[in-house]
């Protein structure tokens, strides 16, 4: 298939992943297109699985992938209406029971810490759906308290003394803080940009997938391209993160841009090489066939860096 054809495969596929093609493929802001999400495709099917309650699976973190913390992450990946009601009152519901101790949000039962990369995924849903900054305060303060002196986050640095950042964690985090900028949320903000500036780099030293010691892969994991992602790091998750910030091409991203242009099949689209293992509300795609949400994330990441 030649580009036009493979936007017009694209635009027939869900309405989250029509309205995507036409703002970061196209250019177009189509906001009827995005409306519809709420009430067509995958964004009714999410919508419908809400319990009376207003959380999804057994509460905020059980079970994964079908829990409500992992549902609103995904109801914001495809481009949910910031307005939806049933999320407004969910979101507000969290704040209210899910707040521990130290002022981030967690699963409320044996766990008395609160989980940094949790706390980076729900401030970039909670950015997104525009609560109340006054609301994840005590979010942000626990986000610049556990990041490390490497510039990165780990998830076990204040539970089990981790020593060294994780990848996926500073990715979950600076999702969340980029998010937080772009919907114009002021508390602290410096302070994040800084960190955010300092865990971009953390990734960039490692050419997003390469120990920054030895040049070894990191974990071959990380070179799949899963969807979706939930908690887990991989390479594409990584390069759409840099073009959504519209960082300008670095050459520590030359290795990673490549692998993703080496993953395009002969019809020039990318498939779904992988499922994360647990329990789903539903399939969005089949793994090893083509998929329209790769293909859509690996073009808007090669029209960003205009590197092929």
């Amino acid at each position: 298939m030649n580009e036009q054809e493979i936007i017009d495969w694209l635009l027939t596929g869900d309405v989250s992943i029509q309205y995507q093609v036409y703002r970061d493929l196209l250019g177009i802001e189509k906001t009827d297109l995005q409306k519809r999400i709420e009430t067509e495709g995958w964004g009714q099917q999410f919508l419908t699985l809400q319990n009376k309650n207003y959380h999804w699976g057994f509460g905020f973190y059980q079970p994964k992938w079908t829990s409500t913390h992992y549902t609103l992450l995904e109801l914001k990946n495809i481009s949910l209406p910031k307005d939806c009601v049933a999320v407004k009152k969910i979101l507000t519901i969290i704040l209210i029971e899910n707040k521990l101790a130290d002022g981030g949000i967690g699963p409320i039962g044996s766990v008395k810490v609160s989980d940094v990369c949790i706390n980076g995924m729900a401030l970039n849903y909670f950015s997104y759906f525009q609560v109340d900054e006054i609301g994840i305060r005590s979010i942000v303060d626990f986000i610049l308290s556990e990041q490390m002196t490497d510039g990165g986050f780990n998830c076990h640095s204040n539970r089990v003394g981790a020593t060294h950042s994780s990848l996926h964690t500073t990715l979950s985090v600076i999702e969340g803080i980029h998010e937080y900028q772009r919907n114009n949320y002021s508390y602290k903000l410096v302070e994040l940009l800084r960190v955010k500036q300092e865990a971009e780099e953390f990734i960039l030293q490692h050419r997003l997938y390469k120990s920054d010691k030895t040049g070894e892969i990191i974990k071959k994991e990380f070179l799949r391209l899963p969807y979706p992602s939930r908690w887990r790091y991989d390479v594409l998750k990584a390069l759409d993160y840099f073009q959504a910030t519209k960082l300008e091409y670095d050459d520590r991203l030359k290795d990673a841009l490549e692998l993703i242009h080496s993953k395009r099949s002969k019809d020039n689209t990318w498939k779904l090489q992988a499922h994360h293992a647990g329990r789903q509300h539903f399939e969005m795609e089949k793994v090893g066939e083509p998929s329209r949400w790769n293909t859509l994330r690996a073009m808007r990441v090669l029209k960003h860096f205009k590197v092929f």
